[in-house]
């Protein structure tokens, strides 16, 4: 029994490496080199696996609950814990699936969410891409990700998955008309659509405070494209179980999850750029504006990121009808 075990937990082992390396592979296949863009790739992915441990720990206090506390530190391994418990689950694919489509969406996701964070100005010339056209193509960008949400329900030929499927399509179109509206008034009145100047137009004011309809909307909105409680209607926990990912299991489910997290991020840093002054300091005083412009856009995005998480806490799920 004991060499059984020795045995199995080498067969996890081979299968995991197994995995990496055929994602590497498919990446790779498609014209994406995974290990020239692990530095921007990195960083997301561990701020991804942070947050979910934040929103545990978050949503047990508010619960008044313990939240993970027994992998590492105060729990704080949580996350990579998870994350190799998924890459070690066996892959299914379902027997009268669409097989090509069905192993490309959740990648095609996956990548989509990352080619957004390229447009993502961190600090003062600290982007990869400060392109003139930045948030038409940041919103461009973002749009596709739909196609990977409707191709992944359709192809697991399952009505349970396609429905969720539709249902995240409807929702996702819908309310990005909404954000198109809401990005009006902020073009027109910083003159440009570059995302660093948007920023630098903040020097005087944040658009927080002439634009605070529009941010309480745009916030609403953010929640909505996120899928994020109360807007989390295509998962339908009661009866769809978990939408167009039903049918996905290990590095599928992962590649979703991860997509879907950093979304999440994502869009806390366009709230951020566009209402609350990016890397700009809070107060223009001396000693607060020596301090490390980054901190100021750290600060802001986990204040916003806290928001996300606390309406998760306070508000219901409404049935979808």
């Amino acid at each position: 029994m004991h060499n059984f075990k020795k045995m199995d937990f080498r067969y996890l082992r081979i299968v995991f490496f197994i995995k990496i390396f055929l994602v590497y592979y498919i990446l790779t296949f498609i014209g994406i080199d995974f290990l020239k863009n692990l530095p921007i790739v990195l960083p997301i992915l561990l701020s991804v696996a942070f947050f979910t441990v934040l929103e545990r720990k978050i949503l047990a206090s508010m619960q008044r609950r313990r939240g993970p506390n027994f992998v590492g530190i105060y729990g704080l391994l949580q996350a990579i814990a998870d994350a190799l418990k998924l890459l070690s689950k066996e892959t299914l694919v379902p027997s009268n699936s669409n097989f090509l489509l069905f192993i490309l969406s959740p990648i095609f996701t996956f990548v989509i969410s990352m080619l957004c964070w390229t447009l993502i100005p961190f600090d003062f010339n600290i982007v990869i891409s400060d392109l003139n056209l930045g948030l038409l193509f940041l919103f461009a960008f973002s749009s596709l990700g739909v196609y990977g949400i409707i191709i992944s329900g359709w192809s697991s030929n399952s009505k349970y998955a396609f429905l969720g499927s539709l249902r995240s399509s409807a929702q996702f179109i819908s309310y990005e008309i909404s954000m198109g509206l809401l990005l009006i008034p902020i073009i027109l009145f910083s003159q440009t659509i570059n995302i660093s100047e948007i920023v630098l137009a903040q020097s005087d004011i944040f658009y927080v405070i002439p634009f605070f309809p529009f941010f309480i909307l745009f916030l609403i909105t953010g929640l909505a494209e996120t899928n994020r409680v109360p807007f989390d209607l295509p998962e339908a926990e009661s009866e769809l179980v978990s939408g167009y990912n039903v049918e996905y299991s290990s590095i599928g489910f992962t590649f979703f999850f991860l997509a879907e997290y950093s979304n999440i991020i994502l869009m806390s840093s366009i709230i951020v750029i566009l209402f609350l002054g990016g890397w700009l300091p809070l107060l223009d005083i001396f000693f607060l504006k020596n301090i490390y412009t980054s901190f100021w856009f750290s600060l802001k995005l986990l204040l916003v990121m806290f928001f996300f998480v606390w309406v998760r806490a306070t508000l219901p799920r409404y049935r979808y009808d």
